[in-house]
């Protein structure tokens, strides 16, 4: 069944970039996290504010909602963003395991405004050979053990 978005949360999303800009803090992204229609997590853009480059509105979003719910997997909720996540943004939404993505702005009007992620979306499908940062595997037998530590662990959390 079709989820039907509540633009009263996208207005939310909405003025936390807003007053994030107005208020000095940061970049015009805002976010929120609602579970059965209520925000359990918001978060605004805060890379300048806390020299974190992962500090994206809808990371800061789905952090504060899996600090507030107790859980890292957010199934059944829904994201909130005043703007089309960028690669990373979008990334995070699927490990989080977000049930729907509702944005205001597309990333044609990020870009506009100086924020151009097309780069990133556009060297995700290259090769690795042709990526503008290279990239080497190095050791790969010996990071493996890793892996064959957590497959054997009687511990382990799935995600």
């Amino acid at each position: 069944m079709p989820r039907t978005a509540n633009p009263e949360l996208l207005r939310r999303a909405i003025a936390l970039a807003t007053e994030n800009v107005t208020g000095g803090r940061g970049g015009p992204f805002g976010a929120v996290v609602v579970l059965d229609g209520k925000i359990v997590g918001e978060g605004a853009n805060s890379v300048t504010a806390t020299d974190d480059p992962t500090a994206h509105a809808e990371v800061n979003a789905i952090r504060a909602a899996a600090k507030t719910l107790g859980r890292f997997a957010l199934a059944g909720c829904e994201l909130y963003t005043s703007c089309e996540p960028c690669p990373m943004c979008l990334a995070a939404a699927y490990w989080a395991r977000v049930d729907a993505i509702y944005y205001g702005a597309c990333a044609a009007d990020a870009a506009r405004a100086g924020f151009d992620d097309a780069f990133l979306f556009a060297e995700l499908c290259k090769p690795h050979g042709e990526r503008r940062i290279p990239s080497q595997q190095l050791m790969g037998e010996e990071a493996r053990a890793s892996f064959d530590a957590w497959m054997a662990s009687p511990t382990k959390v799935a995600y």
